[in-house]
């Protein structure tokens, strides 16, 4: 069964359908730095089932360089990362590229989902024309075309739950406008809003998960089983090295001892005995200062600092009456954390570390454990610089490979089935 990964991002959907046993014909992404990751991810799968995986090791050990691990790739490898922006000027391009991919296979499933800063609630309430003429909020026009042209079986389109409430200047639905439009594809698309916590995910994230069916008729819509897993949040944090604000290895950091199960059964362990990116970001000494003060009120009954708690010096935003919880500890002792955005590529200020002698943000590794990445994902910038940023921004923007999976599981039984 083979599918196209459209808006890739750094991955995170595919990674669950390649680990459904699902084969990816092609990726696409605007993004040079996501493109490297994945780039990256498909040496991972290429050497691994070439029976070579130890230059891939080299690598994110920084043994070796980007372009040798690259040069191990075949041509069509490479070539499968379509590093484009979708739209009327690059689709005929990029249908002849995935063309010259698949040969003569068949597309089963397109998935991906276009960028959500448009449907975002928080993007339209920070933005004057509360996104009103971002040419984004179009972009599931191109995705429709992709589907007309491929006729794949199924699709899986993934965007916030913004998209319930966005609307048109005019007071028009992009949802429905969605759903409209696929319709005249030959898709009938049943939505529904998924939680990543009831997939075994330690994270409170929810998104709209579109599933579109060539064809369908209403009621096709796969039904998730809850998964429990009985553990809180403390089970990321236990198996990493302490580190203070600014330490971490970017390319090796050896494991403590872990008894536990969650890391081995979410996949985020997955046979290495090292991980890599766990590398706090430097503080200042006042945001450490904050960072310890939220770290004590959570401890002392469960508190959430509010803005107006911090003391003046450390005070240095003018807006006091919105956005009050910019400084968050992720608990370690809840079921699950808060959502991990892109913005945390900005600042690690809504993700502090819940052990004030570490006194720091959480690191792009814990962040991407809070993801369910496999602790072998390795993010990449623009350049074989490290890139940190880049790395919390891929994070962020990712559907959680656990999730991802169970989805995948779920259209492999219903194409099956039909």
């Amino acid at each position: 069964m083979n599918f196209i990964d459209l808006f890739s991002g750094a991955g995170g959907l595919s990674e669950g359908f390649i680990r459904a046993g699902l084969k990816p014909v092609a990726h696409v992404e605007i993004d040079k730095a996501a493109c490297n990751t994945l780039i990256t991810r498909t040496a991972y799968h290429y050497l691994k089932n070439s029976d070579n995986f130890q230059p891939y090791l080299d690598y994110i050990q920084n043994k070796i360089s980007r372009t040798e691990l690259y040069a191990l790739l075949s041509e069509n490898e490479r070539k499968s990362v379509i590093n484009m922006p979708i739209g009327e000027k690059n689709n005929k391009i990029i249908f002849d590229r995935i063309d010259s991919l698949k040969g003569k296979e068949t597309i089963d499933f397109i998935i991906g989902g276009p960028p959500c800063q448009a449907y975002s609630v928080v993007g339209r309430s920070r933005d004057e024309n509360r996104m009103q003429g971002d040419s984004r909020n179009y972009l599931f026009k191109e995705y429709a075309k992709f589907l007309e042209y491929y006729q794949p079986k199924y699709f899986v389109f993934e965007n916030v739950i913004g998209l319930l409430s966005a609307k048109t200047k005019d007071g028009e639905s992009y949802l429905q406008m969605m759903l409209d439009l696929f319709e005249t594809k030959g898709y009938y698309a049943e939505y529904k809003v998924l939680e990543a916590k009831d997939f075994g995910v330690l994270q409170n994230r929810k998104r709209i998960i579109l599933i579109g069916k060539k064809n369908g008729k209403k009621g096709f819509y796969p039904e998730f089983e809850k998964k429990e897993v009985n553990v809180t949040v403390s089970e990321i944090f236990k198996d990493l090295p302490k580190l203070s604000a600014g330490a971490g290895n970017y390319h090796k950091t050896e494991y403590k001892p872990y008894k536990g199960n969650y890391l081995f059964d979410s996949h985020i362990r997955n046979g290495l005995n090292f991980t890599t990116q766990h590398i706090a970001r430097p503080h200042t000494e006042q945001d450490k200062g904050i960072y310890k003060l939220a770290c004590e009120k959570w401890e002392n009954g469960h508190q959430r600092l509010n803005y107006n708690d911090i003391p003046a010096k450390w005070q240095s935003h003018k807006n006091k009456k919105s956005f009050v919880d910019r400084f968050k500890v992720v608990a370690d002792d809840l079921p699950y954390s808060q959502t991990v955005v892109a913005h945390i590529c900005k600042d690690g200020h809504y993700y502090i570390h819940p052990d004030k002698k570490q006194n720091r943000s959480i690191t792009p590794r814990e962040a991407a454990r809070l993801q369910t990445f496999p602790d072998d994902f390795f993010f990449e910038g623009v350049t074989e610089k490290q890139s940190r940023t880049a790395a919390y921004r891929q994070i962020g923007n990712a559907v959680p490979p656990l999730m991802a999976e169970s989805i995948a599981n779920k259209l492999k039984e219903l194409l099956l089935n039909d």
